[in-house]
């Protein structure tokens, strides 16, 4: 089965945020954006599955505020596919997602 072209969501929605972030390759500490909405593993989710982003997943153990154990997750995208989205129309994209 062929591999699906990655397709962008719409730069001011909720995905298009989380997008924007893995795209411009910085850390979010947190989901200040998200809050209240739905969950960061949703929007992941779904750039994963309904716009074909190979997002990577790694999860570790951490602690939580009030020293429970609990588990903390990363997401990230490959180098050579921010270089390829950014070569194609991704620089505009990104662009009109962070509002310059």
């Amino acid at each position: 089965m062929p591999k699906k072209t990655p397709t962008f969501p719409g730069p001011r929605t909720a995905r298009g945020q989380v997008l924007a972030i893995l795209l411009s390759n910085t850390d979010q500490a947190g989901a200040e954006p998200l809050r209240g909405r739905v969950t960061l593993a949703a929007i992941v989710r779904s750039l994963k599955r309904k716009y074909h982003w190979p997002i990577e997943t790694t999860s570790f153990p951490s602690n939580a505020a009030d020293g429970r154990a609990t588990w903390a997750t990363v997401y990230s995208l490959p180098a050579e596919v921010i270089d390829k989205a950014l070569d194609a129309r991704g620089r505009d994209w990104l662009r009109s997602s962070l509002g310059m």
